[in-house]
C-alpha cells in the first residue's frame, strides 16, 4: 500500500494578499491606474463607520433565502457524502507539475498522510462503472484522471487544516486561468467571462471557509496547530480573507454565486439522479440518502436562480467563444497537480471537477445546456461532494458574519 504525503484542501493557504482569495492582478492594475477595484456590494455609513455590505444587489434575494434553508440542507449533504457513490474517488496523487518549478515539500504531520482503500474495499459496482465510463474527450470541461486501483475515501480523510501553503497556486490561477488583460477588466465586464472568475474566486472563498473553520475546530479540540504556521487566530483569518472589509471584499459575495450555480446545477440533473436512484446505480442505501436532497425546497426557489440566469444570458451573446471557458477549467483541473500536498490535491481535484460538471450542466458546449444524462459517476459524486463543500463554507460564513 502506498502512503502520500498531504494536506487539505482547505488548506491551500496564503502568506498574504497574494493568495487565492487575495488582491488579484486585475485589481492591483486598476489601482496602479487611479481606478478602485470593483467591489461587488455597496457601501453604507452607520454610527461614522463605513460598512460595506456582503452582497451585489442581484444576489440579495437568493442570500437571503440560502440563509434561511441552507441549514437543513447542509445536515442532508453530510449524510450523503458518508456513502460510498459520494466518497470514493481514484485519483492520480504522483502527476507532475506542468505549470511551474517547484522545491520538493514534504509534509511528516499525520495530518498530511492519506492512503488509498485496500482494493477488496472498492465496490465492484463503483470500479466497473469507473472504468466502463472512462473516456478521452478534447474539448470537455475537465479531464479527470483515468482509472486504477488507487481509490480514496474522502470521509476517512476530510477536510482539515494542515498549515500547508498554496499561494504560488492560487496566484497562478488568477493571473494565468481567471481571465483579465491589461485594456478590459472582464472581473466586471457584462460578460461570461466576469461569470467565469467569480465562479473561481467563489471556489476559492469555499476553500478560504475550510481554511478558517479548520483552525477553529483544532483549536476547539485543543489539538495543537504547527509551530510555524502564521495562521493561528480563526476570526482574525476569516476577516481577512472573507470579511467585506478584508483583503477581498467580494469573496462571500462570490462564494453564494458559486453556490447558486452548484444549486441550479444540481437541480437540473435532479431527474439523471432520481433515474440512477430507481436503476440502482446508486446503491439503495445511497439513494435513501440522495432523495430527501433533491426534495429539499431552496432546489424550488427561484431566487438562486440568477447568477445561472445571468451566466446562461452572457454566454449566449457568445457562444462562439465559450471553448476558452472548457480550456480554463481543464487547466484549473491540471493545476491541481502543482499542490505538494496530497490530501490538497485530493479535494482540489473533486470540487474542480464539481465546479467544472456544474457549468458543464448548466451551458453544455455552446450556452445551450449539457446533457445531464451523459455525466459519469465520478461527475455526479463530485457534483454533490461539491455543493455540500459549499453548503458547509456559507454556513460558517453565516455563522462568523452574524457573531
Amino acid at each position: 500500500m502506498r502512503v502520500v504525503g498531504a494536506a487539505s484542501v482547505a488548506m491551500l493557504g496564503m502568506k498574504g494578499a497574494e493568495g487565492f482569495m487575495g488582491v488579484s492582478s486585475a485589481s492591483r492594475s486598476m489601482m496602479a491606474r487611479g481606478r478602485a477595484p470593483f467591489v461587488a456590494s455597496d457601501v453604507s455609513e452607520r454610527k461614522g463607520v463605513t460598512r460595506v455590505q456582503l452582497f451585489e444587489d442581484s444576489l440579495r434575494e437568493g442570500a437571503v433565502s440560502i440563509n434561511s434553508m441552507n441549514d437543513g440542507l447542509e445536515s442532508l449533504l453530510e449524510e450523503l457524502r458518508s456513502q460510498d457513490f459520494f466518497r470514493l474517488y481514484s485519483v492520480d496523487m504522483l502527476a507532475s507539475c506542468e505549470y511551474m518549478p517547484q522545491e520538493l515539500f514534504e509534509c511528516y504531520t499525520e495530518s498530511c498522510e492519506i492512503y488509498p482503500i485496500d482494493e477488496e474495499d472498492i465496490p465492484d459496482k463503483i470500479r466497473m462503472k469507473d472504468y466502463d465510463e472512462h473516456d478521452f474527450e478534447m474539448d470537455g470541461w475537465a479531464r479527470w484522471d483515468m482509472p486504477s486501483d488507487d481509490y480514496y475515501d474522502v470521509a476517512q480523510f476530510p477536510e482539515e487544516f494542515t498549515g500547508y501553503d498554496g499561494s504560488d497556486v492560487w496566484r497562478f490561477i488568477h493571473a494565468r486561468i481567471c481571465f483579465y488583460d491589461n485594456d478590459n477588466d472582464y472581473y466586471d465586464a457584462d460578460s461570461w467571462k466576469a461569470d467565469f472568475n467569480k465562479a473561481v474566486s467563489g471556489l476559492h472563498s469555499m476553500i478560504s471557509a475550510h481554511i478558517v473553520k479548520g483552525i477553529q475546530d483544532k483549536i476547539e479540540a485543543g489539538e495543537p496547530l504547527q509551530d510555524d504556521t502564521p495562521w493561528t487566530d480563526p476570526q482574525q483569518e476569516f476577516n481577512r480573507r472573507l470579511s467585506p472589509n478584508g483583503e477581498t471584499p467580494r469573496a462571500i459575495s462570490n462564494l453564494y454565486f458559486g453556490y447558486m450555480l452548484m444549486l441550479t446545477a444540481v437541480s437540473k440533473a435532479h431527474t439523471r439522479l432520481l433515474q440512477d436512484c430507481d436503476a440502482q446505480i446508486i446503491d439503495p442505501q445511497a439513494a435513501d440518502a440522495l432523495r430527501p436532497v433533491l426534495s429539499h425546497p431552496l432546489f424550488d426557489d427561484l431566487s438562486i436562480t440568477v447568477a445561472s440566469n445571468n451566466l446562461l444570458g452572457h454566454a449566449n451573446m457568445e457562444q462562439d467563444s465559450l471553448w476558452e471557458a472548457r480550456m480554463r477549467t481543464r487547466e484549473l483541473m491540471r493545476i491541481m497537480n502543482c499542490v505538494q500536498c496530497n490530501k490538497c490535491r485530493l479535494h482540489g481535484k473533486i470540487a474542480v471537477l464539481g465546479l467544472s460538471t456544474a457549468l458543464q450542466v448548466l451551458l453544455g458546449s455552446g450556452g445551450e445546456g449539457g446533457d445531464e444524462l451523459k455525466m459519469h459517476r465520478v461527475e455526479l459524486a463530485a457534483l454533490m461532494t461539491t455543493l455540500s463543500k459549499f453548503s458547509t463554507a456559507v454556513s460558517y460564513c453565516q455563522k462568523m458574519t452574524t457573531n
